[in-house]
């Protein structure tokens, strides 16, 4: 019988792991993965049970981009069509932890930055490898790596393909924090239970006003902000309100950090 692709476990409450399971080709994105990963994620968006996710990968990587086996007999993939991962992952209105656990190059890059947060191992390494491939990227990454880290950076991994270690990724601001590999995905799944625990209709429209201002100039973003704050407000009563202050303020007694 031949093993899933994509392995699906709910370790703690509220939260699901999602792993990439083609370690023998360092988890790259066939066909049969892609399509796995699209209806796993279309299912946990759906699923009240489930509140927050962790994505990694099986073995040394965490994905090694497209399958390029595949694109010698297929070609690439048009972005935008079924099976898009990316397009997936960008459309899932819960929050998303990537814990990039080795090599994530190209369409891996690209998977990773789709989620909200990145954690990573110490063993990780990212690279973009579009020009070495001959491909225009297709999933994001020619508009949103120089977002995160600069231009002049983003264009020193465009252009050399090079790889850039975990550390470095810290630094630059490509990742939130790094771990050992024996602690990343305890730490991911830490995050998500803290994500999990919050009010599901506040994250999914908090992570909505983010994503979508983000992309606009930041007067626009800050009118969408009014707007949105104003037609929550209108649904809130006084003693849910203060309901949740108390809570607030009784986590923040406890929490370390």
């Amino acid at each position: 019988m031949t093993a899933s692709p994509l392995l699906l476990s709910r370790p703690q409450p509220g939260c699901a792991v999602l792993t990439l399971h083609r370690p023998q080709a360092l988890n790259a994105l066939n066909a049969g993965l892609r399509a796995e990963l699209v209806a796993a994620l279309q299912a946990l968006d759906r699923d009240d049970t489930v509140r927050a996710v962790v994505l990694t990968g099986a073995g040394k990587a965490f994905c090694a981009g497209l399958d390029l086996r595949e694109l010698g007999t297929e070609g690439v993939p048009v972005p935008g069509t079924a099976y898009d991962p990316v397009r997936a992952l960008t459309a899932f209105g819960k929050p998303l932890i990537a814990a990039v656990n080795g090599a994530a190059v190209t369409g891996g890059f690209e998977l990773a930055l789709a989620c909200d947060v990145l954690l990573a191992s110490t063993e990780a390494r990212f690279a973009d490898t579009h020009v070495r491939i001959g491909v225009i990227p297709g999933w994001g990454l020619s508009q949103k790596l120089s977002r995160l880290i600069g231009l002049p950076r983003a264009k020193e991994m465009a252009f050399s393909g090079n790889f850039i270690n975990a550390n470095t990724a810290e630094r630059w601001g490509l990742v939130n924090r790094v771990f050992s590999p024996d602690e990343l995905l305890s730490a991911a799944l830490a995050l998500a239970v803290d994500m999990a625990s919050a009010d599901p209709a506040m994250l999914r429209a908090y992570k909505r006003l983010i994503d979508e201002g983000f992309g606009l100039p930041l007067g626009d973003a800050m009118a969408l902000e009014a707007q949105r704050s104003s037609e929550w407000a209108a649904v809130q009563t006084p003693a849910e309100l203060e309901r949740r202050s108390e809570a607030v303020q009784a986590r923040g007694r406890v929490q370390v950090g």
